[in-house]
């Protein structure tokens, strides 16, 4: 059995001393272990991979550790079964170059998730699900069926217990009572180098300021628009002699590249969020 653990709480001494003694009295192996404190805010963060030869209870693994660790060092913390395959939906409108890429990377074994089911506000990009077999629900957004439609959306969510929602160019909005019930666990993909260009057109703002540079966002959402946490970003270089298709082109390259990123690194535990800011593990 393998277990990811991920810790954030005052900094002080003998927490890696204390948590790696824990897992050794639990008869577990530490594989891997990454650490980072934040100087101005006083704040520790870990996170820690060990394996167990041994069958292990994971309850009495966390009463253990929330008794004899979390309590005495005021943790946040958080432990995850190594095996666990994490359940993502994927909402969506009309562009499908971001779908296409998660798709494949899940057909491929690439992306270690289940995807119970494809969302969309557009019937555009049922053929896409078909052709990966995977459930598609259209609940169209509208002023008038808005709430109508995020209750429709958080049915699907739990009946299929999903852990995690990606926006892959989900062109609506995300209502606060979503994100109330998935805090961190929403994440987008922004078509620019945050922050940057707003509007319906980014890149033909960008082309007409000459820019030198275009580049990618992925991001978890929150209640203030394309202002979460930052999870991944990516740039390239652009001239004078691309066109805006070129931009287009070159933009819809990084979103696939970003956005997948991102993903691998929710998916591995990699992130933690704190203060608006993400620490994001090697």
């Amino acid at each position: 059995m393998k277990l990811t653990i991920l810790i954030h709480c005052p900094d002080q001494s003998g927490i890696i001393r204390s948590v790696t003694t824990f897992v050794h009295q639990q008869e577990g192996n530490v594989v891997y272990l990454d650490q980072h404190v934040d100087k101005q805010v006083g704040v520790f963060f870990m996170r820690l991979e060990s394996e167990f030869e041994n069958k292990v209870s994971l309850e009495a693994f966390k009463k253990g550790f929330e008794q004899e660790l979390a309590q005495q060092f005021q943790m946040e913390w958080d432990i995850y079964l190594g095996a666990y395959r994490p359940k993502m939906a994927i909402f969506v409108s009309k562009y499908n170059h971001c779908l296409y890429d998660l798709l494949s990377r899940y057909n491929s074994e690439e992306l270690s998730v289940d995807i119970p089911f494809i969302l969309s506000n557009h019937r555009d990009l049922e053929y896409v699900a078909e052709q990966f077999q995977i459930p598609f629900y259209h609940v169209p957004v509208t002023k008038d069926t808005r709430e109508e439609a995020e209750e429709k959306q958080l049915e699907l969510l739990k009946k299929h217990e999903v852990d995690f929602i990606v926006l892959a160019r989900y062109m609506q909005i995300v209502s606060p009572k979503l994100i109330d019930v998935y805090p961190q666990k929403i994440i987008n993909i922004h078509h620019s180098f945050l922050p940057a260009f707003v509007g319906a057109k980014p890149y033909h703002a960008a082309f007409e300021r000459g820019v030198k540079i275009i580049g990618a966002t992925s991001h978890y959402v929150t209640s203030e628009l394309d202002a979460g946490p930052i999870i991944e970003q990516d740039v390239t270089a652009v001239s004078h002699s691309h066109s805006i298709k070129d931009f287009i082109a070159k933009g819809r390259d990084l979103e696939r590249i970003v956005l997948s990123r991102a993903v691998q690194l929710h998916v591995a535990r990699k992130t933690m969020v704190y203060n608006n800011k993400t620490v994001i593990f090697s």
